[in-house]
């Protein structure tokens, strides 16, 4: 439902979803918007033409376009993140007094709904929100990485860490090893997750189960966990159940398991391919090889089982350039995939002791360029095919600067 009116002689707009509340005041021809979820929450706001996103652990990224198709972000320090939501609820505090005291004229009236948004946005005070966080890590560890389509999921740990953590290109996971949850334990982790979130649930999308590859757990011990899930949530409400699996170890499980995962919700599984070069995968340690990749999308797909395919652009710099665009279409092309399915191409980000930076150093690997590496992107786009019936993937970027839960 969306009320428009005026408030201080400037325009008001209201949208009140069943899952957020959202107010935009203009000012001066620009906008000043935020949104909250219905435990009270700033998750989104934009001011002077910077965007913000919270996360449910407190922190906020900050993006700004600096030109055509050029964007900053910056992660907020804490004190600054607590200006942002100081002033999100000010203005929702504000707008909500002057709507009772008819300072406000709105065209139709607030609903329920609306009042209830506009209560709890205000009530979330400083040292709710502090007690918010310290509720947060006393749920999650640390929550390492998700796909950018389920930035809005239910995260839910049933495993912990990564079962290789070997890529060199990756440090996600290097302070935890690899575990899988048992059955009593993931129960009440998944219960403590709901009641963490609360009323915010209802902003939430999808089911993320996590960490790294949880769907490499046997089937005797997965398919309980996943049925924990359904203990918890509704599932088919929140729009089923996604996951990461390391393609090269998937082969594992046969199209039947799969069909059994569907079965419990499985829509999406994110894998990690990188590249289709084997001799890139050998430079970067991941394990495997690209026909367990392809063999593991297969089977998936023959499941009714959709896929996100992962691909590190810029991996091993000069040295691969050729061989990975060329490998990585085949690989792709071999997969089948159709309109459900995605591919994301994400930027190979390094950082000082990475392993990956000291293995190019010995190598004298010459690193590509933003421009060569978003040109190798597109290289290897043009080279992709797909059926007419099957249709289309959706293709996508994939930056891991800005990831936030």
């Amino acid at each position: 439902m969306v009320i428009i009116g005026k408030w201080q002689d400037h325009p008001v707009t209201l949208s009140v979803k069943p899952n957020c509340l959202t107010l935009s005041l203009e000012r001066d021809g620009s906008a000043q918007v935020f949104s909250f979820d219905f435990a009270g929450r700033m998750w989104t706001a934009l001011m002077e033409g910077i965007s913000y996103r919270r996360g449910l652990d407190g922190k906020i990224v900050a993006k700004w376009q600096t030109g055509p198709g050029e964007r900053e972000r910056r992660w907020l320090t804490g004190e600054h993140a607590r200006q942002i939501e100081a002033r999100a609820r000010e203005a929702a505090a504000g707008l909500y007094a002057a709507i009772e005291n008819g300072q406000a004229k709105l065209q139709s009236p607030l609903p329920e709904l609306g009042r209830l948004g506009f209560e709890r946005a205000a009530d979330f005070d400083t040292e709710r929100t502090q007690a918010d966080i310290r509720r947060y890590h006393q749920v999650y560890k640390p929550v390492g990485i998700l796909p950018p389509d389920q930035y809005m999921a239910v995260v839910l740990q049933a495993t912990e860490g990564c079962a290789f953590n070997t890529c060199t290109f990756c440090d996600f996971y290097r302070d935890r090893r690899f575990r899988i949850k048992s059955e009593q334990e993931f129960l009440q982790h998944a219960q403590a997750v709901r009641d963490f979130v609360g009323e915010g649930l209802s902003l939430r999308r999808t089911v993320f189960l996590g960490d790294a590859n949880a769907l490499i757990a046997p089937m005797p011990k997965l398919v309980p966990l996943m049925e924990t899930v359904h203990r918890v949530y509704d599932v088919e409400a929140l729009g089923g159940i996604f996951a990461f699996l390391d393609g090269f170890s998937a082969e594992k499980k046969t199209p039947q398991d799969y069909k059994t995962l569907a079965g419990l919700g499985l829509e999406r599984v994110y894998v990690g391919m990188e590249s289709g070069n084997p001799g890139l995968l050998k430079f970067l340690k991941k394990p495997g090889k690209p026909e367990d990749a392809i063999h593991a999308v297969q089977s998936m797909k023959a499941a009714g089982v959709a896929v996100g395919v992962i691909v590190l652009l810029g991996a091993g710099g000069q040295m691969f350039v050729k061989e990975h665009v060329r490998d990585t279409i085949k690989a792709i092309n071999a997969m089948r995939l159709d309109m459900n399915d995605i591919i994301y191409f994400s930027e190979l980000i390094t950082s000082e002791g990475m392993q990956y930076v000291q293995d190019a150093y010995q190598s004298q690997l010459n690193p590509l360029k933003p421009q060569e590496r978003i040109a190798q992107g597109e290289a290897i786009e043009r080279g992709l095919k797909f059926s007419r019936r099957g249709g289309t993937p959706h293709i996508s970027r994939y930056d891991i600067r800005e990831f936030v839960y």
